[in-house]
């Protein structure tokens, strides 16, 4: 029989790393040089520990070898996967033709390879060569053309960031402009629980407008709210309450192309109280930032939560738009960076 003389030390780290190392491996030969310290006969290891007698004989000279950080290595490699030759040919398929669950990576793979392999085996190997689960996002089909993504880029450098900086500087006051319309329905949303989890669905379709300008510096938000219908009498309505700000410096708007927003009553009373217009130009969503305000909105009061009635799911999203600039402040600030997306290198899902 091996023999060895354990101190208290490596016995009570023994004792604590069986249960706590983050192997399951490592955590069995604590266990067996666990028993082997209180004096188990080797045959009484051999079933306790579901091991052979040659397994035994290698952790205990791991043991003698190094000590109980030897015992933490793990040279088991092995062996290679068979799909890993054809890794650059699934990239490049995969690329092109991202699947929608495992199930179908899994027949693409088999297609191409003429290996089949269990779901869980398929996840390990295309997280091994890189893709992630990722949901998908969208962009108006005309915003991803060569012109398009020309026009906006100038805009963008010509226009936006000069009225950014000033803004910045405190030269001006620059605000982002736009309307959302949250019906009062159920939000679906992300949990991690251990059962799917449902929420109920109101009965009704009833809308809570908010015509809202973010400031781009400060991030305050000024609404504008009603239950029927956002129109110009709304944009002007907005455009009074900014004046009303007192902020002695000129104040500038940037927002989309909506008729309701680009009428001769809006620009005529905009003009009267000296409040600048400033129209991004068509399919570029991407540049207004209150786009990214809404989505806030949606996370923090929407998704996963049920309102029985209408008052109850107004009230909650007139509470976050009052205290979201307070109380998330550091959330927002990040969320509402002055840096803004282009479409040029994304990649767009084929027919």
């Amino acid at each position: 029989m091996l023999r060895i003389d354990f101190t208290q030390e490596d016995i009570n780290k023994l004792h604590y790393e069986r249960y706590h190392h983050p192997h399951p491996l490592v955590q069995k030969k604590m266990e067996v040089l666990y028993l082997k310290s209180q004096g188990i006969k080797h045959k009484d290891i051999y079933n306790l520990c579901k091991i052979s007698k040659t397994t035994l004989t290698i952790y205990i000279k791991q043991y003698q070898l190094g000590g109980v950080e030897e015992l933490k290595k793990i040279e088991y490699k092995g062996r290679p996967s068979e799909l890993n030759q054809y890794s650059d040919i699934l990239k490049e398929y995969l690329e092109k033709s991202p699947a929608s669950s495992v199930a179908e990576a899994s027949d693409a793979i088999e297609k191409l390879t003429g290996i089949k392999r269990s779901p869980t085996q398929v996840r390990e190997f295309l997280k091994r060569i890189g893709l992630r689960c990722l949901k998908v996002g969208y962009v108006p089909g005309k915003s991803v053309e060569e012109k398009k993504i020309e026009e906006v880029k100038k805009y963008r450098v010509e226009t936006l960031e000069p009225l950014l900086y000033e803004a910045m500087s405190g030269e001006k006051a620059v605000f982002f402009v736009d309307a959302a319309h949250f019906v009062h329905r159920a939000y679906l949303g992300f949990l991690w629980c251990f059962a799917r989890t449902f929420i109920c669905s109101p009965s009704g379709r009833k809308r809570f407008n908010v015509l809202g300008a973010v400031n781009a510096v400060t991030k305050e938000i000024i609404t504008i709210t009603n239950e029927t219908y956002i129109n110009s009498e709304s944009i002007c309505q907005l455009l009074f309450k900014l004046s009303n700000l007192v902020l002695n410096i000129p104040i500038t708007l940037v927002l989309d192309n909506a008729k309701y927003q680009k009428c001769k009553l809006v620009q005529d009373y905009a003009k009267q109280l000296g409040i600048q217009l400033c129209y991004l130009p068509s399919y570029s969503p991407q540049l207004n930032l209150i786009e990214r305000f809404w989505k806030f909105i949606r996370n923090e009061c929407l998704y996963s939560k049920y309102y029985a009635s209408f008052a109850d799911f107004k009230a909650a999203i007139s509470n976050c738009l009052d205290t979201g600039n307070t109380d998330k402040q550091e959330s927002l600030d990040s969320l509402l960076a002055l840096n803004f997306q282009t479409f040029k290198k994304v990649q767009i899902l084929a027919v």
